[in-house]
């Protein structure tokens, strides 16, 4: 029996697959609102030009390093949950394929827990 497949942790490569995407779609969309800002703030930043006030100018070019400050810590960060997450699925699948009885013991036990939960009036 192929247990990549089929077995008692269901189809690993479609879950694989699935949690890649969510991963990557949680990504997007933080990404997504923080570009939108960095993008709003240079195109301000370029709409002032050059202001003919040093102090104005001064704040200008530390609201640009700001910008491409955060945006280093967005795609750090970003990297590091990606790492910590496919570290995660690994640990996850491979005690999986080790201990499956007890990978089905804990999954129905979580699940009776939540159907508990769910259904409590």
């Amino acid at each position: 029996m192929d247990t990549t497949k089929n077995g008692p942790g269901g189809d690993a490569t479609t879950l694989r697959a699935a949690a890649r995407d969510a991963a990557r779609r949680a990504q997007a969309t933080g990404n997504i609102e923080v570009e939108e800002l960095c993008a709003d703030v240079e195109e301000l930043i370029k709409r002032i030009g050059q202001p003919a006030d040093p102090n104005v100018a001064h704040l200008c070019a530390r609201v640009a390093e700001a910008v491409a400050n955060a945006r280093q810590a967005l795609n750090t960060r970003a990297t590091l949950v990606q790492r910590q997450a496919r570290d995660v699925f690994v640990a996850g699948d491979a005690y999986v394929r080790e201990q499956p009885w007890q990978a089905i013991g804990t999954a129905a036990v979580v699940g009776v827990l939540i159907g508990l939960l769910a259904f409590r009036r």
